[in-house]
């Protein structure tokens, strides 16, 4: 059995106490390591809502992929790169999802894998200010990943965020940029290429801006998932979920919120109606934004708990002024004036 590693949750690869030292690249911070699962991921999956579907489809990609490689696949037959990409606009979850599906994946694998390791790569890291230094970094990074697939009984899950900063479109370099751009674009293909003849290794990426990433990155995932805004029916959903939670601390009323109860609903209704075009990450900011501007109790008496359509309607008061201040960011963004 292979002896438990010692690893502190979130610790760095690469990360030396000081200063960063440009003489000493293993000084640089470039990923965060974390043994699962992790109690921190607890109840993630669960909380992240998309259309129905679509967080199992991914779950079904990964152990189908995982798979092929414990029977030996052979790739150049078929193609089975175990990349997965997820893009699509900010503060969607993308990041949150590859966490989640990492958890899902400990559970699910541990009568194969003694250990189940996430490796989060900080891409704005790497591309530090010691810019030139960022192609050595990739492959230092990847050395340490290669020191912990290179034991079988370890699965690793390795999620480059933003890959796009790691991975931009070579074809749209402009013959000004400096070469070490194009480097590190190239180092990361070739780390690629070599991990995955390891079977134990799944990389995970996400991407606000797929349409910058090299198409030679796109080539090699598998799977290009689009995680967009979540429509109404998981707006709903969303807003019921964090409304079960404040009633289960004490903050809201305990009120039902099954079909039935028409004010209610009919509120939820109205809040998922205005919130279209929102996403997950705005969602969720709601109910503080709520609770801090637009509800009269005294915050800090346990015992007063606001009434379920009381807090409604602050929720609805709290959207309208976020919908305002996010059109006068448009309007500032876009204004001639600025330009």
């Amino acid at each position: 059995m292979t002896q438990r590693p010692e690893l502190r949750s979130g610790g760095g690869f690469f990360d030396g106490e000081g200063d960063v030292n440009p003489d000493d690249l293993d000084s640089v911070i470039s990923a965060n390591h974390v043994l699962l699962p992790a109690s921190e991921f607890v109840g993630l999956w669960d909380n992240l809502i998309y259309e129905e579907g679509l967080k199992e489809k991914l779950l079904k990609f990964a152990l189908s992929a995982l798979s092929f490689s414990q029977h030996n696949v052979d790739s150049n037959v078929i193609a089975c790169n175990r990349l997965l990409l997820l893009h699509g606009p900010p503060g969607t979850g993308k990041t949150s999802l590859c966490k989640a599906l990492a958890q899902k994946l400990a559970v699910r694998t541990q009568k194969n894998y003694a250990y189940t390791h996430l490796v989060e790569i900080n891409s704005h890291s790497l591309f530090s200010k010691w810019f030139s230094e960022s192609g050595k970094l990739v492959a230092r990074l990847f050395g340490k990943i290669g020191e912990l697939v290179a034991d079988r009984n370890n699965l690793v899950c390795v999620l480059i965020d933003e890959v796009e900063s790691l991975a931009y479109q070579r074809s749209a370099m402009s013959s000004n940029e400096p070469r070490d751009a194009m480097r590190v674009v190239n180092a990361v293909l070739t780390q690629l290429d070599d991990i995955k003849d390891c079977p134990n290794v799944l990389i995970l990426a996400t991407s606000n801006l797929a349409h910058s990433i090299d198409l030679a990155f796109l080539d090699r995932a598998d799977i290009r998932q689009y995680i967009g805004l979540p429509a109404i029916s998981a707006i709903v959903s969303i807003y019921k979920s964090m409304l079960t939670e404040l009633m289960a601390r004490g903050i809201v009323r305990t009120e039902p919120l099954e079909r039935g109860q028409e004010d209610s609903e009919d509120l939820i209704s109205s809040l998922a109606e205005r919130s279209v075009g929102l996403s997950g990450r705005t969602l969720r900011k709601l109910p503080l934004l709520a609770h801090a501007q637009h509800t009269s109790r005294d915050l800090f008496q346990v015992d007063q708990k606001i009434t379920l359509s009381d807090f409604l309607d602050a929720m609805l008061l709290a959207l309208e002024q976020l919908l305002a201040e996010k059109q006068h960011l448009k309007l500032e963004t876009y204004s001639p004036d600025m330009a």
